[in-house]
């Protein structure tokens, strides 16, 4: 039975949220036409790395029950380390929403059979976030092949964008067979060699507005049973984006550029903060409010543009917040959402 969303249970350990570290900035920017978050988290959202510090994801789940959240965003790893089919069976159980699921995409490689082995682990993501009822399949598309494990083994960075499209090219049949959208997620530049070789708002773009020119609409994605994550079957594109505010709050084309996208394409909302100084590219990002992000302007040009579904907070902290009890980073999630997103 799911259970209530408009509170969350006391049950577990005492939790106190940290108070943020730049209180009157995270008042700034909300406007009239933005939906009010202050008084619950019906549309929070929590991705699962920032509860990586807890344990398994069925642990992770029990704790956002416990705060009356009601969506996550999974990571296959997490998924496949207690079973497709119990994280199935939790979801159901607990009538959770997945305001998306990580991650497919890494699709260049050195040779044919490279590419093929992740056309082939891109399909049976889609497979799964389907069986998930994923809101959308999450793309961090890769870059120089082996560079992600610190050996780059090309430097040939047009090739490697030439793969990413083709890839989503060929990807992008399964994904509308399944009706499961794709969501190309721009990562900040300084991942141009090894994560992602799109880095713009505006380059993937391009790519949906070159591979899915239609904007899917009925003919991509029916996406039935998912009116409830704000966006509408019949006018959701098959291939989108995810904006992440971590990878794009510097780009000067940003509000164009989320103008651009439109409904249609917008399919996912990641919220986080850039702490200043940042001890490390991947794994120190900060609480909202914690550091120098516009969170709430920028959430008011992603509503403005038709966006009207979660908040989703993913927080890579190997040393701080992954080493504080689930209660506690919960309940600051929830505390910030509503006051600094």
């Amino acid at each position: 039975m799911a259970r209530d969303r408009g509170t969350w249970s006391k049950a577990g350990r005492p939790a106190v949220p940290i108070p943020c570290a730049t209180s009157n900035a995270c008042a700034q920017d909300h406007t009239t036409d933005m939906r009010d978050f202050s008084a619950d988290h019906r549309w929070l959202s929590i991705n699962t790395a920032t509860l990586r510090g807890a344990g398994t994801l069925d642990r992770i789940v029990e704790a956002c029950v416990r705060h009356g959240i009601c969506a996550i965003s999974p990571w296959r790893d997490q998924v496949h380390a207690i079973g497709l089919e119990r994280t199935t069976a939790l979801v159901r159980r607990y009538g959770l929403e997945l305001s998306g699921y990580c991650r497919g995409g890494m699709f260049p490689a050195l040779d044919a059979a490279g590419r093929r082995r992740a056309l082939d682990d891109n399909r049976r993501a889609i497979d799964e976030a389907r069986a998930l009822d994923a809101a959308c399949l999450v793309l961090v598309v890769g870059s120089l092949p082996g560079a992600i494990e610190g050996k780059p083994q090309s430097k040939d960075l047009f090739a490697a964008r030439n793969d990413v499209r083709d890839g989503i090219a060929a990807t992008l049949e399964h994904a509308r067979a399944a009706a499961m959208p794709l969501a190309i997620e721009p990562l900040h530049p300084m991942y141009a060699a090894d994560r992602a070789c799109v880095n713009t708002l505006e380059q993937a773009l391009d790519l949906c507005d070159a591979l899915d020119p239609a904007r899917g609409g009925r003919r991509g994605v029916d996406g039935s049973g998912r009116a409830a994550l704000g966006v509408e079957g019949s006018d959701r594109a098959a291939l989108g984006v995810a904006v992440d505010v971590y990878h794009v709050w510097w780009d000067p084309k940003l509000e164009a550029q989320i103008a651009r996208a439109g409904r249609e394409r917008l399919l996912a909302f990641h919220v986080c903060d850039w702490l200043v100084p940042t001890k490390d590219l991947l794994n120190d990002r900060g609480m909202m409010g914690d550091g120098v992000i516009e969170i709430a302007k920028i959430r008011g040009w992603i509503e403005a543009a038709g966006f009207a579904g979660y908040s989703e907070v993913e927080i890579f902290s190997t040393e701080d917040w992954w080493q504080r009890p689930e209660d506690e980073v919960l309940a600051t999630c929830i505390a910030r959402h509503r006051t600094c997103v």
